[in-house]
């Protein structure tokens, strides 16, 4: 039990010993501390000017698009809402050739509004994938005259003294204003 005990002993110096001279060897290269930075892109993509302008040039250029579509799913609900009341005095055939028309109007909106969403989702990729590279020249500005040793996007938690998301918010801005 005593020789249990030395060893016992006996390894936990050693493994106190093998720490103490990792944390000597280490001292140095603490020393020197990193500069690590962090991004909120999500941030980026909604609070920066461009993102703004991005955005409303988006809803300028779909509003119309959008309207039209909304008035022709109207006035479908309105004729489907008349057949719906006409029904029961309309002969057999013109009630069928009412029911094929609407079912056709439905399938032409559907279409549209399909087309009308893939295009929408296209622009929106575009302009996203617009203001990403300029965030990310940014990003690469402020890593290289800032001296950063590493900048991350899209962490799960960060402190607000790495937190450097303001600083490229200002940036697109200021680039943004000067063009």
């Amino acid at each position: 039990m005593i020789t249990r005990a030395f060893k016992s002993l006996t390894n936990s110096l050693l493994v106190a010993g093998a720490l103490g001279a990792a944390l000597a060897v280490s001292a140095p290269v603490q020393a020197q501390e990193l500069k690590i930075g962090y991004v909120n892109s999500e941030r980026v993509l909604r609070d920066a000017a461009p993102a703004k302008a991005a955005l409303a040039r988006m809803e300028q250029d779909f509003v119309k698009r959008d309207k039209d579509l909304n008035d022709q799913a109207a006035k479908l609900k309105g004729a489907a809402d008349k057949l719906e009341k006409d029904a029961p005095t309309l002969a057999e055939a013109e009630k069928n050739r009412r029911q094929r028309e609407l079912v056709e109007q439905d399938r032409d909106l559907q279409r549209k509004r399909r087309e009308f969403q893939e295009d929408l989702n296209q622009r929106r990729n575009e302009e996203t994938a617009a203001i990403v590279e300029r965030a990310n020249k940014v990003i690469k500005q402020i890593f290289e005259t800032e001296k950063y040793d590493l900048i991350l996007q899209d962490v799960v938690f960060a402190g607000p003294r790495v937190d450097i998301t303001d600083k490229v918010i200002k940036a697109l801005n200021a680039a943004a204003g000067g063009k």
